[in-house]
């Protein structure tokens, strides 16, 4: 089967540049939800960086260290790729480093690159397929 391992690997690409803007989607979204609460701080990926290593068959693993038994379990976390905090470009007094111009730009335009993910996979699929039906 050597014949389908540039299929699979173009497939396993797109799918791995996915699930990562989906990723990305939910950390900027939570960053819009929470751009009133005191002390948070923006979330955000390095999504270059994370899709390369994806590519590469590295796994990310968080551990977290629980101080109190009433902690949430973090050993089931499976994060596609490493979250990293955002600096304030504006300091607030109470701590938070969302700015929520610089979020819903950044959701808006992961929200298009995963889009033209989907489309261009769309076409590779539908390209295919009428190279099979001749």
């Amino acid at each position: 089967m050597a014949t389908l391992e540039p299929l699979n690997n173009l497939f396993q690409f797109h799918q791995n540049a996915l699930n990562l803007r989906a990723f990305r989607q939910q950390l900027l979204a939570s960053n819009i939800a929470n751009a009133d609460t005191p002390g948070y701080k923006a979330r955000d990926i390095d999504f270059a960086a994370a899709l390369r290593d994806v590519s590469a068959g590295h796994k990310v693993s968080v551990s977290l260290r629980a101080t109190n038994e009433r902690h949430l379990d973090t050993s089931m976390r499976d994060d596609p790729a490493a979250v990293l905090y955002r600096s304030a470009q504006q300091p607030s007094i109470d701590g938070n480093t969302v700015d929520l111009d610089v979020e819903r730009n950044r959701f808006a335009e992961n929200a298009m690159h995963y889009d033209a993910n989907l489309t261009f996979l769309n076409s590779q699929l539908k390209l295919m397929l009428a190279a099979l039906q001749g």
